[in-house]
């Protein structure tokens, strides 16, 4: 790099310095669970990858820079997600933050049990959203909603005090959300891919998202970039990726972040946001569209074909 090239990135670095530092956090309110939470979620998963210190020092300038919304599951790295975030956050800490758990069992013992595990891990006594995790299945949905099944764990766990809102997530087929979605009420909270090949195969933004809005749920988009395949395969960058995902206005965004200098950038993206308009969005969608997509892609979505369907779970790589 020559002089005027080193010269031109360190002004350049120093400026976003500055508005990392000076630029607020945008806050939204997380639907009917009436909670500010920032548009930037830290997911649990990834901020882990490379071991417990550097997860904490991505934990703690999170916190620095404005994000109050910590994911995790009880499945991420055996549990040790849920360890970092109790070694992380002090008791002053704990009560300026919003801690997501999620449990992926389907009866209700199972999912108390990896509740209290949670609680354990977290060193903490409640948390502020625990959601119903990776729900990939019809047959789950009926685990689920039947007699003794994890339904029941979460609305007693709310009615304990042990978490204050509820929710599920998915990524697999939206038909699923659907059913989970319209089967019962209390569901505050609701957690899909939101990316930039999704309207072009088993949508969730054109049929989960809209339905969930019109009942007042909390919007959590994932999968911006499912799991690294977007840039991965040169559909697009991750700057489109993360401003097509905020432009779909969900509530918050659940972005994975292996490094601290990765997510200063990210929370830089969503500090310097500007709406994608209405025209740009459609040359965008034209443009993916004539590229791969569908199960290719997103590999953690039901497939065209039912014999080459891979499993995943939420938050592992591809």
């Amino acid at each position: 790099m020559n002089r005027r090239k080193f010269l031109i990135s360190s002004a350049a670095l120093a400026a976003n310095r500055r508005l990392l530092a000076q630029t607020p956090m945008p806050m939204e309110t997380l639907g009917k669970t009436g909670m500010k939470v920032s548009k930037f979620c830290l997911g649990g998963y990834h901020m882990a990858v490379k071991g417990e210190e550097t997860a904490i020092k991505i934990i703690h300038r999170a916190l620095d820079l404005g994000v109050n919304f910590l994911d995790s599951a009880w499945l991420y790295h055996k549990g040790q997600s849920d360890e970092i975030y109790g070694k992380a956050l002090s008791p002053a800490m704990r009560k300026n933050v919003l801690l997501m758990g999620k449990a992926e069992k389907r009866s209700r013992a199972e999912a108390m049990s990896q509740l209290e595990d949670t609680l354990r891990r977290m060193k903490t006594d409640y948390l502020d959203l625990w959601q119903c995790h990776q729900v990939s299945e019809m047959s789950e949905v009926e685990q689920i909603l039947g007699p003794n099944g994890a339904l029941e764990a979460f609305v007693k766990a709310k009615e304990q005090g042990k978490v204050r809102h509820i929710g599920f997530t998915g990524h697999r087929d939206p038909a699923v959300h659907q059913r989970l979605l319209d089967a019962f009420d209390g569901w505050e909270t609701i957690q899909h891919p939101v990316n930039l090949i999704d309207p072009h195969y088993l949508s969730f933004i054109h049929s989960v998202m809209p339905n969930a809005r019109k009942k007042g749920l909390g919007l959590i988009a994932m999968k911006s970039n499912a799991m690294g395949s977007i840039t991965r395969n040169s559909v697009a960058a991750i700057a489109d990726c993360l401003r097509f995902a905020w432009s779909q206005k969900p509530h918050t965004l659940v972005s994975g972040v292996e490094t601290v200098e990765q997510l200063e950038a990210n929370v830089l993206a969503c500090k310097t946001f500007k709406p994608m308009p209405p025209a740009e969005i459609t040359a965008l969608l034209e443009r993916t569209r004539k590229g791969e997509f569908g199960s290719k892609i997103e590999r953690y979505k039901r497939a065209e074909k039912p014999a080459a369907s891979l499993p995943h779970n939420d938050g592992e790589a591809v």
